[in-house]
């Protein structure tokens, strides 16, 4: 079995165990998780509250949070899943109630996960305790897409990555322009 087949086989048994397995309050909070990650609501609200509660700091950072959310979500939806076509999980392992909200899109990688790693990766290092309850809520978002059938865990863990180059991409792109504009 050669390495890209093992780390498959590895990702398929990995998810099979997470996907509707764990303690009954993750049951419970995963909902709510993925109610609030959908369609970034999460993190625009975060950036609400981080621009209304934290002076200058709060702006700068929930502004650079949403760019890096914003750059991930097209670097991981309209450029990697164009590239690298994936099915999700198989039907079967997932519950039925987890089945309703399944996207038909390219499991690869998550948009989720990236739009969630780049907002707190961006946001950290401006203001650290948001950016800090921001990488928890993070995790949980990862974990949610993986329990609950919609990833398997490579493909959190690649959109975490591209979540982590769109931060740094956001806070390198001051330095790039001035660089290139002299």
């Amino acid at each position: 079995m050669g390495v890209r087949a093992g780390l498959r086989d590895r990702d398929r048994r990995l998810a099979r165990r997470a996907i509707a397995s764990g303690p009954v309050w993750v049951r419970q909070i995963a909902p709510a998780v993925e109610e609030a990650a959908e369609h970034t609501k999460l993190w625009w609200a975060v950036a609400g509250v981080m621009a209304a509660a934290g002076r200058l700091r709060g702006r700068t950072a929930a502004a650079a949070g949403v760019t890096a959310m914003a750059t991930a979500e097209l670097l991981s939806s309209c450029v990697a899943k164009r590239l690298y076509r994936r099915r999700r999980p198989p039907p079967e392992w997932v519950p039925p109630d987890d089945l309703q909200d399944r996207p038909d899109s390219s499991s690869f990688p998550s948009g989720h996960a990236a739009a969630a790693f780049g907002f707190a990766a961006a946001a950290a290092p401006l203001w650290p305790a948001a950016g800090a309850v921001s990488g928890a809520a993070a995790l949980m978002v990862a974990a949610q897409r993986v329990h609950s059938g919609a990833h398997y865990p490579t493909d959190v863990a690649v959109g975490g990555l591209i979540g982590l180059a769109a931060a740094g991409l956001v806070r390198a792109a001051p330095y790039l322009l001035r660089r290139h504009a002299l």
